[in-house]
C-alpha cells in the first residue's frame, strides 16, 4: 500500500515539472530575429495594465523574466506564461539613424522587423534620426494625413503619432496625431525622432510616412496642413501644453483651395515674462505687400481669408527668475464663404468688341494692420486678386471676399473710325452694359477710347442733360462724373472734369481723346440711367477744344482752361461759344486781374467777338485782363497760347452771369419830352416859312411862260467825280497800315524812343458768324489795350457805300468766306507787300 502511494506522488511530481518546463497551452512561443548592422533594438517591456491581474513573465531559456530586449544581429526565442501578454507587456521597436557620420537612408520608412513576426502586443516603432543643425529633415505624411490631438488624448482607431525635435541635446516634443487629418508634412532641423504606436489588434504592416533632406529651415520646425474642403484643424504649440522654448520660432503653412476660405481664432494661449523682444503671432500672405503681418496673441485674428497663408509664433527672452509658459492652441476654420459670395454672375461681353473688364482690390495704404484678401472666381474654380474679362465671350464669375467695397470694376472700350467716309457724321451712345451695372461691386472707372484718323475726323460729344465743369468755386457734388482727355500719344492735354446739372451743351475736340466715367458714390447705379454721352464724328478742325455753352439763369457759369494747374499746352487754342438769350445780358468776369502768364516765344491772345454785331475786342494775356463786361448778344471767347516760359503758365478762369434786360424811365421820359420839344419847333418853323413865302408871291404879279423850242429843257447834271463806284475798286482798302503810325504811344520805351514792329497784317475774323470762333491773330500783330471794333454803331456814310465798311487787306486775293472752320494757331505770316 505504501509503494502504491509512493509511485503516484512521483507520477503527479513529473507532470508537474513538464507542465512547469512547456508554454503554456494556447500560446505559441515567438522567434525575433534583428539583422546585424541595422541599428535596430527591439524591447519587450511591462506595460501599464489596466486591471489587476495574475502575474505574467516572458519565457526565455526556461527563465521567466519580465523584459526582453534583442540587439542587432541577434535572435531570440521567447513566450509568456499567461494567455493574455498583450495586458501586460508592450513591445518598442527602435531604430537609430545617424546622419552625422554616414548618409541618412532617405525615402520610404519600412516597419522592421516584421509586424507578422511580432508578438500580439501593443507596440511602438521609433526611429531616431540625428542631424547636424544645418541639415534639414522633413517628414512626408501619405493619405490619410495626421490630426493633432492634445497630450493624453486618445485616437479613435488607437494609431497614433509622436514627433519631437532636438535643441542640442534637449527634446522638444513637437505633437501628438492621429489619422485622418489635414498634416501633410512636417520639417524640423539638427534630427528628428518619430514615434508610431500601433494596437496589438491592428494588422498595419506599413508605416506611412518618408523621410527627406532639406535645407536649413533656420526655426524648430514647419508644419504643413493642406485642406481639400471644408473642415477644421485644431493645432498647438511645441511642448503643449507646457511652455514653448525660450526665444525660438515655429511656422504653419496652411494650403487652402481658392473658392473656400479660412478664419483663425486662438482657443487657449499664456504669454510668459519677456525680458527681451515680444511674443507674437506673424501671418504671411502671398503677394500681400505688407508682410509679415503682425498680431499679438490677445488681438482679433484674421479671418475670411482666401488663398495659402503661413502662421508664425516667435517667443521672446525669458526672465530667469519668473519665466512663466508661453503656449497657445488654436484653429483654423475652412469653410465656403457666405451671402454674396455664393453667387454666381453673368456677364455677358459677348456682343462687345475692343472692350476689357478687370475686377481687383481697391488700392489701400500700407500699415501693419492685417488686411484679409479678396478674391474673384472665374468659373468656381480659377480664384485670383484680379481677374480680368474680354469682350465676346460670356463669363460666369462668383466672389470670394467677406467685404465685397473692397473691391472694384474698371472697364475699357476702344471706339475707333478707320474709314472717314463710313464714319462721317455716326454717331455712338457711350453707355456702360447693363450687365457690369448688377455686379455687387461698384465701377470705378469705364473709360472710352475715341480715336479718328489723323487730320482728318474730329469728335463732338453731345450729353442728354448739360454739363457743369468741375472747380474749385463750384465743385461737382454727383455720383459719377465724365473725365476727358487726349487720347495721343505723347500729348498731356486734359480737358476736365465733368458732371450734370450744368450748361456745357457740347464739348469738340479736335483729335483722339478718352472720356472717362467714374463714380464717386453707390448711388451711380441710378444716376447713370438718366445721364448720357453720345460722340460724333465730325470734319477735322484745328482748334484743340470747342465748348458750346448756353449759361442757366439762376447761377453763375464757371469755366477754365484746360490743363488747370498744369497750364494750357503752348500754341493751343479753345474757344467758348456762349449763347445770350433774347431778354437777358451776360456778365463776363475773369477771377484774376493779371494771368502771370510770360511768353518765351509768340504771343498769347484772348479774342471777344460778339457774334451778332461782329464787334471784337483782342486783349494780350500778358498784360492786364479785361474788368467785367456786359454782352447783350451771344459771344465768343476764344483764348490762343504763346510758348510759355517754364513755370509761369497759362491757367485762365472766368464765369458767365445772366441777368434780366432793364430800361431806364428817366431816359425815357426825357427822350419823350426832348422828342415832342423837337417836333413842336419843326412845326413851328414850317408854318413860319410856308407865311413868308405867300406874302412873296402876293407881291411879285403874276408870271408870264414862253415856250422856246430850240432850247434843251432838261436840267444840267454834275459830272461825276469818279467813274466807278466806290464798290467797283479797291479806293478804300489799305495794304498795310502802319502800327507805330496808329499807335506809336504803345510802342514807346522808356527813353521814349520807337520800337520798331514787326511788319504784318491783321486778319479779322470773317467765316460765318455763330458757326466758328474767331480766328488768333498772327504772331507779329501787337494787340492795342483798347477796342479795335467797337460795339458802337459807325457813323454816317453815304448810301451806296453803307455795307462796305474800311477793311484791312489780306495777302491772300482768295475769298476768305468759303465755309471754312479751320482757327490757324499763331503761325508767322508773309509779311504783306506794298501795293499788293
Amino acid at each position: 500500500m505504501a509503494g502504491l502511494n509512493c509511485g503516484i506522488t512521483i507520477a503527479l511530481l513529473g507532470v508537474l515539472l513538464l507542465n512547469a518546463a512547456l508554454p503554456p497551452l494556447g500560446v505559441e512561443a515567438s522567434e525575433i530575429a534583428v539583422p546585424h548592422g541595422s541599428g535596430i533594438t527591439v524591447l519587450i517591456k511591462p506595460g501599464t495594465p489596466t486591471l489587476p491581474a495574475k502575474a505574467c513573465y516572458i519565457v526565455v531559456f526556461k527563465k521567466h523574466v519580465t523584459t526582453l530586449s534583442i540587439k542587432s544581429g541577434e535572435r531570440t526565442v521567447f513566450s509568456f506564461s499567461c494567455q493574455d501578454p498583450e495586458n501586460h507587456f508592450v513591445v518598442e521597436i527602435q531604430k537609430n539613424i545617424d546622419c552625422m557620420s554616414g548618409p541618412c537612408p532617405f525615402g520610404e520608412v519600412q516597419l522592421q522587423p516584421s509586424p507578422s513576426v511580432l508578438p500580439a502586443l501593443n507596440r511602438t516603432f521609433i526611429w531616431d534620426v540625428k542631424a547636424h543643425k544645418s541639415i534639414g529633415l522633413e517628414l512626408q505624411f501619405s493619405k490619410p494625413r495626421l490630426r493633432q490631438i492634445e497630450p493624453g488624448e486618445s485616437c479613435p482607431d488607437g494609431v497614433t503619432h509622436s514627433i519631437s525635435g532636438r535643441i542640442d541635446t534637449t527634446m522638444v516634443r513637437i505633437g501628438t496625431f492621429c489619422s485622418n487629418g489635414t498634416v501633410s508634412r512636417i520639417k524640423m532641423q539638427e534630427g528628428v525622432k518619430m514615434a508610431l504606436h500601433l494596437p496589438w489588434f491592428h494588422d498595419r504592416n506599413i508605416s506611412g510616412f518618408s523621410i527627406a533632406n532639406r535645407s536649413s529651415i533656420k526655426r524648430l520646425c514647419i508644419i504643413e496642413s493642406v485642406f481639400e474642403g471644408e473642415g477644421s484643424a485644431t493645432l498647438m504649440s511645441a511642448n503643449y501644453p507646457d511652455g514653448f522654448p525660450e526665444d525660438e520660432l515655429m511656422t504653419w503653412q496652411f494650403v487652402i483651395p481658392g473658392h473656400l476660405r479660412a478664419s483663425v481664432s486662438f482657443l487657449n494661449f499664456n504669454n510668459s515674462n519677456c525680458e527681451k523682444k515680444e511674443e507674437r503671432v506673424e501671418y504671411y500672405i502671398p503677394g500681400s505687400t505688407t508682410n509679415p503681418e503682425v498680431f499679438k496673441l490677445e488681438d482679433k485674428q484674421p479671418g475670411n481669408m482666401a488663398g495659402n497663408f503661413n502662421l508664425s509664433l516667435q517667443g521672446c527672452d525669458q526672465d530667469a527668475q519668473s519665466p512663466g509658459i508661453f503656449r497657445l492652441q488654436f484653429q483654423v476654420l475652412v469653410q465656403h464663404p457666405q451671402n454674396e459670395s455664393n453667387k454666381t454672375y453673368v456677364v455677358d461681353l459677348s456682343d462687345e468688341r475692343a472692350m476689357s473688364l478687370t475686377i481687383e482690390p481697391k488700392p489701400i495704404r500700407l500699415s501693419r494692420k492685417f488686411v484679409p484678401a479678396c478674391y474673384v472666381c472665374l468659373e468656381t474654380w480659377f480664384c485670383n486678386t484680379t481677374l480680368t474679362l474680354t469682350s465676346g465671350s460670356k463669363h460666369k464669375i462668383s466672389f470670394l471676399c467677406n467685404d465685397l467695397t473692397r473691391l472694384q470694376m474698371n472697364a475699357e472700350k476702344t471706339i475707333s473710325c478707320t474709314d472717314r467716309r463710313y464714319c462721317h457724321k455716326k454717331s455712338y451712345p457711350l453707355q456702360v452694359p447693363s450687365n457690369i451695372l448688377q455686379l455687387p461691386v461698384q465701377l470705378h472707372n469705364f473709360s472710352w477710347k475715341l480715336l479718328v484718323p489723323k487730320d482728318s475726323l474730329s469728335l463732338v460729344l453731345v450729353p442728354v442733360q448739360k454739363l457743369q465743369q468741375h472747380t474749385y468755386e463750384r465743385a461737382c457734388n454727383t455720383s459719377f462724373r465724365y473725365l476727358v482727355a487726349s487720347a495721343v500719344p505723347g500729348q498731356d492735354l486734359y480737358f476736365g472734369s465733368f458732371c450734370s446739372g450744368g450748361s456745357i451743351e457740347q464739348i469738340q475736340v479736335k483729335q483722339n481723346i478718352s472720356v472717362t466715367l467714374r463714380t464717386f458714390a453707390p448711388s451711380y447705379q441710378q444716376d447713370i440711367s438718366r445721364q448720357g454721352l453720345t460722340v460724333s464724328f465730325r470734319p477735322y478742325f484745328t482748334e484743340e477744344a470747342v465748348f458750346t455753352v448756353t449759361p442757366d439763369v439762376k447761377s453763375k457759369v464757371y469755366l477754365r482752361t484746360p490743363n488747370w494747374d498744369r497750364g494750357l499746352p503752348s500754341l493751343a487754342s479753345v474757344s467758348w461759344n456762349i449763347s445770350v438769350p433774347r431778354d437777358q445780358v451776360a456778365c463776363l468776369t475773369f477771377l484774376k486781374e493779371r494771368t502771370g502768364l510770360v511768353c518765351q516765344t509768340g504771343r498769347a491772345f484772348m479774342i471777344i467777338q460778339e457774334q451778332r454785331m461782329r464787334a471784337e475786342e483782342i486783349f494780350s494775356l500778358e498784360e492786364v485782363l479785361p474788368k467785367p463786361r456786359f454782352h447783350h448778344h451771344s459771344f465768343w471767347v476764344n483764348i490762343s497760347n504763346c510758348s510759355p516760359v517754364s513755370g509761369k503758365q497759362l491757367d485762365m478762369l472766368f464765369w458767365v452771369l445772366l441777368s434780366p434786360r432793364t430800361t431806364d424811365v428817366t431816359v425815357i421820359i426825357i427822350a419823350v419830352v426832348g422828342g415832342g420839344a423837337l417836333l413842336m419847333f419843326a412845326l413851328g418853323l414850317i408854318i413860319c416859312l410856308v407865311k413868308k413865302k405867300k406874302k412873296k408871291e402876293i407881291n411879285k404879279g403874276p408870271a408870264v411862260g414862253i415856250y422856246n423850242g430850240n432850247v434843251n429843257t432838261q436840267m444840267p447834271m454834275q459830272s461825276k467825280k469818279f467813274q466807278k463806284r466806290r464798290k467797283d475798286n479797291d479806293s478804300h482798302v489799305y495794304a498795310v497800315i502802319d502800327d507805330t503810325m496808329v499807335y506809336g504811344h504803345l510802342l514807346q520805351d522808356s527813353n521814349g524812343s520807337f520800337v520798331q514792329p514787326e511788319v504784318d497784317t491783321y486778319r479779322p475774323f470773317q467765316g460765318p458768324t455763330g458757326d466758328c470762333p474767331p480766328s488768333p491773330p498772327p504772331i507779329g500783330f501787337r494787340a492795342p489795350t483798347a477796342k479795335l471794333t467797337t460795339d458802337e454803331p459807325p457813323p454816317d456814310i453815304p448810301p451806296e457805300s453803307e455795307s462796305e465798311p474800311y477793311t484791312f487787306s489780306h495777302p491772300n486775293k482768295e475769298n476768305v468766306s468759303n465755309g471754312n472752320t479751320d482757327i490757324p494757331l499763331l503761325d508767322g505770316h508773309k509779311p504783306a507787300e506794298p501795293g499788293e
